[in-house]
């Protein structure tokens, strides 16, 4: 139980209990559905649905309950301290959504998720859209449904922005991405029209034993600071992080022979989503002050651990010598200069989650606008596999030869996750923003990092951002940080430093 519940009125002790019942009940779903992307057995598929299903009902109920509903009045007519204030406003933004979506359909989206994903990974192994179409066109109607009963009758795609990002609309995203095209197009352009050194990437061609891999992984993420007595490392077709609060913490990986570096900034990305969840205030745990605030936010610790930090060459001047003591005949001839142009190059490529920064942005502008098109009924699922390809030709000049590096590449679908796709473009702009003032406030960060010292960094991000759980809103939190509003400015800025050179 939290802390807060020793000093509060009885009423604020009742309402504190069911908050807890609530997020202990999103912990066992988090449980059951990490277990079916690592360890479940093929044919588990339909019963975990089940179970899933009961386990969202059960929640739903709770969270919309006439009980729960007079107890959020109640504690909101008393004068609260500075931690339950946030904490009744975060559970009633969670109330007045929930209530407004019937339970019918709260069990219907998560039984139909679970298994539209067991039928997305054998879709993916086969390549075969065709197959999955049926099941995505369930998620899309079932998604567009929830979106009429939150209210967004007009715009309902906003429903699904707002409910991972609160605040975000399709009008702020769309600006957001043209600002943002404006300036990386014309950086892809550049970049990609340099004259690659094959000495910078062919080491990448090279076998990597994964046994290998995977210690030169855990090093990394061991100094990054994942606490492995509260968090384990698996692999799974899609990597992700999970798990059941700061204490069991989750993150998988997934690794091939040949593209070690994938698997790699995979795991470094992941920690980073890690990190922030280990480094929530832990005494507040069962709270909205023990949660995070939004993927944006979520997705700036990944990003700017994987970027600005795992791509630059600070973190190689320390890291790359036990490279090359790990894989000594594979990087016999490589010197750090090719090594760090390799883990940069700008490449117009298929994969989302193996895309350099500057061609990453451009990933996330197609999906969102297939699920814009989606949602305003002017593209068809039917006909996603050939739009898809359409648009990739037209943003990145390439074309997928098959469905599976295409639009069966990404898991969120298949799992509901509509609306997710931007904020890991606000995820970029947050990390950027950040780092810029973290190493302002440390002004020996840089060196500290070519030392092989990650600890100031990540110890910055806990003071300044984890702990604060959803004390304060995304935006609130990056002006808190920084001392300005969100922007673009220091993401392009930093694009610019980097690739323009």
């Amino acid at each position: 139980m939290s802390l807060l519940i020793s000093s509060s009125s009885k009423t604020q002790q009742a309402f504190l209990k069911s908050v807890h019942e609530l997020y202990y009940l999103r912990t066992v779903a988090g449980l059951l559905s990490w277990d079916q992307e690592t360890m479940m057995p093929p044919k588990g598929a339909e019963s975990r649905a089940k179970q899933l299903s009961l386990i969202s009902s059960l929640h739903h109920q709770r969270l919309t309950s006439p009980q729960f509903g007079e107890l959020l009045s109640q504690i909101q007519a008393e004068s609260l301290d500075a931690d339950m204030q946030p904490i009744a406003r975060e559970m009633a933004r969670d109330y007045h959504r929930a209530v407004k979506v019937p339970i019918r359909l709260v069990q219907e989206m998560t039984e139909t998720a679970s298994l539209a994903y067991d039928a997305w990974t054998r879709a993916r192994q086969q390549a075969d859209f065709d197959s999955f179409a049926p099941w995505l066109e369930k998620v899309f109607a079932l998604k567009k449904e929830e979106a009429r009963c939150l209210g967004f009758e007009k715009n309902p795609y906003d429903a699904h922005l707002d409910d991972y990002e609160p605040g975000l609309n399709t009008k702020i995203a769309e600006k957001l991405f043209a600002q943002l095209r404006k300036k990386v197009v014309p950086l892809v352009e550049y970049a990609t029209g340099k004259r690659t050194d094959e000495r910078s990437i062919s080491w990448m061609r090279t076998s990597y034993p994964l046994p290998l891999q995977e210690r030169l992984g855990r090093e990394i993420v061991r100094a990054m600071g994942m606490d492995w007595t509260a968090g384990r490392l698996d692999v799974s077709p899609h990597p992700f992080c999970g798990g059941a609060g700061p204490n069991d913490v989750r993150i998988t990986t997934r690794y091939s022979e040949n593209d070690f570096m994938s698997s790699l900034f995979g795991m470094i990305h992941e920690t980073g989503h890690a990190l922030y969840e280990q480094g929530l205030d832990g005494q507040y745990f069962g709270t909205p002050l023990c949660d995070t605030v939004s993927l944006g936010i979520h997705e700036s610790q990944s990003r700017l651990w994987e970027n600005q930090v795992g791509r630059s060459r600070d973190f190689w001047e320390f890291w790359f010598p036990h490279f090359k003591e790990t894989f000594p005949e594979q990087t016999k001839s490589l010197n750090l200069e090719d090594f760090y142009r390799g883990i940069n190059r700008v490449e117009r490529s298929l994969i989302r989650i193996d895309a350099d920064e500057l061609t990453y942005n451009l990933h996330i502008v197609l999906r969102f606008e297939l699920e814009q098109g989606i949602f305003e009924n002017q593209l068809a699922v039917k006909d996603l596999d050939a739009v898809w390809k359409e648009k990739m030709r037209g943003y990145l000049h390439v074309v997928p030869s098959h469905s599976g590096e295409g639009v069966l590449q990404d898991v969120h679908w298949s799992s509901g996750l509509v609306g997710y796709f931007p904020t890991y473009v606000l995820g970029n702009l947050y990390g950027a923003q950040f780092y810029h003032q973290a190493n302002k406030d440390i002004p020996d960060l840089r060196a500290q990092i070519r030392a092989g010292n990650l600890t100031p960094l990540r110890q910055w991000l806990r003071e300044k951002i984890h702990r604060h759980g959803r004390r304060y809103s995304a935006a609130q939190l990056v002006e808190n940080v920084t001392g300005e509003p969100p922007t673009v400015d220091y993401f392009i800025k930093y694009l610019e430093e980097k690739f323009g050179n």
